[in-house]
């Protein structure tokens, strides 16, 4: 068993300075507090991030909430067929262009986003910790400005 255990830490000097290694690392971290914290109200963290995007604000159709989702159509479908089935959204014809359906919470869906989202929020708080308050302000900023600078900049 030691071996593995050298074998690990091997596998951590040489990857622990990656970035992409430690981001997908962080990233497993998290989801390992996130998904038992959103497991009791039925949903995972797509489904939240759906919930979360089609409450902000205007009804959307599917493909304008794709679209600020950054995920493919076929998935979109996908995730809105879940939680129509759950009875957290509903979709309906747009009442100025009738091709079109957009997708908006119910009643339970919008009670569903906002208990979940303080799940996730202690979650994340959780995982964040170990940096203090201030170290984690600054790295939620820091990876939103990686995120919103268009690549080359």
């Amino acid at each position: 068993m030691a071996e593995n255990d050298d074998d690990g830490a091997a596998v951590e000097d040489l990857l622990g300075t990656r970035l992409g290694y430690l981001l997908k690392h962080a990233q497993l971290q998290l989801a390992k507090l996130a998904g038992p914290a959103l497991a009791p109200f039925g949903l995972d963290a797509r489904e939240l991030a759906v919930l979360a995007v089609l409450a902000a604000g205007r009804p959307l159709s599917q493909l304008e909430a794709a679209r600020r989702l950054g995920v493919d159509r076929t998935t979109m479908v996908a995730l809105v067929d879940a939680l129509e089935g759950k009875g957290l959204v509903e979709r309906r014809r747009n009442e100025e262009d009738r091709r079109r359906n957009v997708v908006e919470l119910t009643e339970r869906g919008r009670r569903a986003r906002a208990d979940a989202e303080d799940a996730r929020e202690a979650a994340e708080r959780q995982f964040l910790a170990p940096l203090g308050e201030k170290d984690a302000a600054r790295l939620v900023k820091a990876l939103q400005v990686l995120i919103r600078t268009p690549n080359g900049s």
